[in-house]
């Protein structure tokens, strides 16, 4: 128990024994356009929102800005904790300096639970977008978009950035397009956004309730998930005490926006309670222009979840290449997942992402979606408590950027997320217990016994020389 409770020294590694650095290339526009790519509010829009109008019909737009208000806090968390310790690590890194080495491997066993799913749900919705060009089937079309994806992230960081940041500003215009066309076909009216109303069978109409707008939330969380991302890119951004709270917050503001407008206006153009209910987007945008445009929005967005799988690779390999300078594998793994490619990238930690990705492809979309709400709702939790500690000892005299109202905020958040993963399924609940527990026992077994040589959780050279100067 002391091992979770006690913060880990700054492991001193030595020179010859250490991987390649990553490189710092982007600032604060190359950096939210990666980020907002992670987030991909189109995607995000049309592939995991129909889900929560399956279940929450009316009161989608309300579960998604109850999310929204929520990630608030969360992303104080993120901007404190991100520029308190800029670490490719991320949650794990942040998590295993303040809380200590267990309670950061489970937030690792949390991060790579989401980095390793998020992608292929995504992915999976692909060829429904390109159905109105070509039929295609749903898991071997998402099984190409991660190998395109995993190609695509073996390239410099910088070439990406511009790659997604086109792909962006096409998903954003295919968002803006369904916020037009809906709130300009008011079929239900403004006033359905507080029906709280899904269609049930046999035409009947049922009343949304508290409680399942409550187990929506670990889903509406996932919706504007990836602002994390600018903590992953900490270490390749420029000045990164104050571009990774900048990255973060504006991330979360757009993302937010771009995402819950077009649910309001979906809301109030579908024709009945039973279109909404479905979720098929692309039909709507069709019975309120034309197949052309419907057509152009469906591109837009097959182009959006590309792109998303493209930033996500990204990620999730820096995630593990952290992982490995940090010596959490045997020797071997760890020397493989650090090397780097000649356009910098962690190219063997990419292709470990983007490979098993594409076969996580064929597992059942719902158990996928149930994990990664969980997963998503556990890693918050931790970096709340992290939060909680970060002005403590040392902590507290470091420069970074400092959240409102706290230790509050955290408190709040606490609370709150520990009664959201109550009310989830506990199919899903035993899934990622069962994983955590395996995790668990690989820290028993192998990681303390061999704490002096493994989980070495440390800051990347140039922030531990500032530290120093400071």
């Amino acid at each position: 128990m002391t091992d979770t409770l006690r913060p880990v020294d700054t492991a001193v590694v030595d020179a010859s024994d250490s991987p390649q650095k990553l490189k710092r290339s982007i600032g604060i526009v190359g950096g939210t356009l990666l980020t907002l790519s992670c987030v991909t509010p189109a995607s995000t829009l049309f592939v995991i929102v129909p889900d929560l109008f399956s279940s929450l019909g009316t009161a989608t737009a309300l579960c998604i800005a109850i999310g929204a208000l929520l990630c608030i806090p969360v992303a104080f968390c993120y901007s404190e904790l991100g520029t308190l310790i800029p670490s490719a690590g991320g949650e794990y890194a942040i998590v295993s300096t303040l809380a200590g080495r267990l309670a950061g491997w489970l937030a690792f066993v949390m991060s790579l639970l989401v980095v390793m799913i998020v992608p292929p749900v995504i992915a999976m919705g692909t060829a429904d977008y390109l159905a109105p060009v070509i039929h295609l089937d749903p898991s071997w079309t998402g099984a190409g978009v991660m190998i395109a994806a995993t190609l695509a992230g073996l390239l410099d960081l910088r070439a990406n950035a511009w790659i997604t940041g086109i792909f962006l500003v096409l998903e954003v215009v295919a968002a803006g397009v369904v916020a037009v066309l809906g709130f300009s076909h008011p079929h239900r009216g403004v006033s359905s956004l507080g029906s709280l109303q899904v269609a049930g069978e046999h035409a009947h109409v049922n009343p949304v309730t508290a409680m399942m707008v409550v187990s929506g939330l670990a889903i509406a969380l996932f919706v504007t998930q990836g602002f994390s991302t600018a903590v992953y890119l900490s270490e390749e951004l420029e000045n990164p005490r104050r571009n990774v709270a900048r990255t973060v917050l504006a991330t979360l503001a757009i993302s937010s926006v771009v995402i819950l407008v077009p649910v309001a206006a979906i809301t109030v153009g579908a024709g009945d309670l039973k279109s909404l209910t479905g979720g098929d987007i692309s039909s709507m945008v069709i019975a309120w222009s034309n197949s052309a445009v419907g057509t152009f929005v469906s591109l837009c967005v097959a182009l959006a979840i590309i792109n998303a799988g493209i930033v996500m690779v990204i990620q999730n390999s820096r995630v593990l290449f952290a992982s490995a300078r940090d010596k959490a594998w045997p020797a071997p793994v760890n020397k493989a997942l650090s090397k780097l490619g000649r356009f910098g990238s962690p190219w063997v930690a990419t292709l470990v992402v983007g490979v098993p990705g594409a076969f996580l492809c064929f597992v059942n979309l719902d158990t996928l979606y149930g994990v990664t709400g969980v997963a998503v709702t556990g890693l918050y939790l931790l970096v709340a408590v992290a939060a909680l500690l970060a002005r403590r000892g040392a902590h507290g005299g470091r420069q970074a950027w400092r959240m409102p109202l706290w230790p509050a905020m955290p408190v709040l958040l606490i609370a709150v997320l520990v009664y959201i993963l109550a009310e989830q399924d506990p199919s899903y609940l035993w899934w990622t217990g069962g994983i955590t527990a395996v995790a668990t026992l690989y820290w028993a077994f192998y990681l303390r016994p061999r704490r002096e040589t493994r989980w070495l959780v440390s800051l990347p050279e140039d922030m531990q020389t500032e530290e120093a100067v400071a």
